[in-house]
């Protein structure tokens, strides 16, 4: 019989669900990463996977890799589509901002509040990519100009024909959207930010830097403070050991690092822990070994077996 912990999903029948900021979850109990539940929606006339992923504030690909087999732009009327608002918490402090590149979420840990809350992102494309690091937010800045580097300038003129200015001014042309949070790190050319353009969130889109929607980041601009810490990982398999002897595996796939990886589909790695231990639980390495391939993006449950060494820490 499967774990307690999992419940039924919530069917949402309602002809226009209301347009959310991120997804607020209360605070995690003691060593228990799994939060949430999912939701279902269901596909009306009109409506595509992008419509859909505003409303509820999910990532794009996160949609797509939640629903396989779904068409993204003209999906049926009626179809019975899963928005992937369950999850487990990455593997690290619960402290300022996190950002998970693999999962395009970024996490706000609000502890004054009790509350986590989540984000879909756009990151890097390949070429570009985001670093990993921990850091800092070093500025916040409001109705932002951009200067574009050269190297921008160079990638616009020679792939798109299109001459960019030195600065960019603050309004709807600026692809910084009205809220810009600068980092720490490196020559401080990486911010989180708004956008001017409608798609691209929950995709590897940016030139190094983190999109979000822009009632988002205004969100975040409002909530937090210069010197709150940000830290970026990557990590695509998320596992949790529950309190009660569930466990539950999170895949994602993991970012192409070059273009010959682009449009390939990689196999995501089993967690380190797991692996040593598998064959000699009670969890079924099948069911496991599925769930790195399927790469869902939301939280299965594997079965029931003692935590390893170290997880009691989680």
């Amino acid at each position: 019989m499967k774990s307690k912990r999992i419940a039924f999903l919530t069917l949402l029948l309602s002809l226009s669900p209301l347009s959310s900021v991120g997804n607020e979850y209360a605070w995690p109990s003691a060593q228990t990463r799994l939060l949430g539940e999912n939701t279902i929606h269901v596909i009306k006339d009109g409506e595509h996977l992008e419509t859909i992923a505003k409303k509820y504030d999910v990532g794009f690909l996160a949609l797509l890799s939640a629903n396989p087999g779904v068409d993204p732009y003209l999906p049926e009327p009626g179809t019975f589509v899963t928005i992937p608002q369950q999850l487990l918490l990455p593997d690290v402090d619960y402290k300022g901002i996190v950002i998970n590149l693999a999962e395009l979420r970024l996490y706000y840990f609000d502890k004054a509040e009790n509350k986590v809350h989540v984000f879909p992102i756009g990151i890097g494309r390949i070429g570009r990519n985001t670093p990993i690091m921990t850091t800092k937010i070093s500025q916040k800045r409001e109705n932002p100009t951009w200067t574009p580097p050269e190297s921008i300038k160079k990638e616009y003129l020679e792939e798109r024909n299109i001459v960019l200015p030195d600065v960019v001014p603050a309004g709807p042309e600026n692809p910084l959207g009205n809220h810009a949070l600068r980092l720490a790190y490196g020559t401080g050319s990486y911010l989180i930010h708004g956008t001017n353009k409608s798609f691209g969130i929950g995709l590897r889109v940016s030139s190094g830097c983190i999109r979000m929607r822009p009632k988002d980041i205004l969100w975040l601009f409002d909530k937090v403070a210069v010197g709150e810490q940000v830290r970026v990982i990557n990590e695509p398999v998320k596992t949790s050991y529950e309190p009660d002897g569930a466990v539950f595996v999170e895949v994602h796939r993991p970012l192409s690092n070059d273009e010959s990886d682009a449009g390939k589909r990689l196999l995501s790695q089993p967690d380190a822990r797991v692996s040593h231990w598998l064959k000699s639980n009670a969890m079924n390495e099948s069911r496991y070994r599925a769930a790195l391939a399927v790469q869902s993006g939301i939280p299965i449950e594997m079965g029931n077996a003692a935590a390893p060494e170290g997880a009691a820490e989680l």
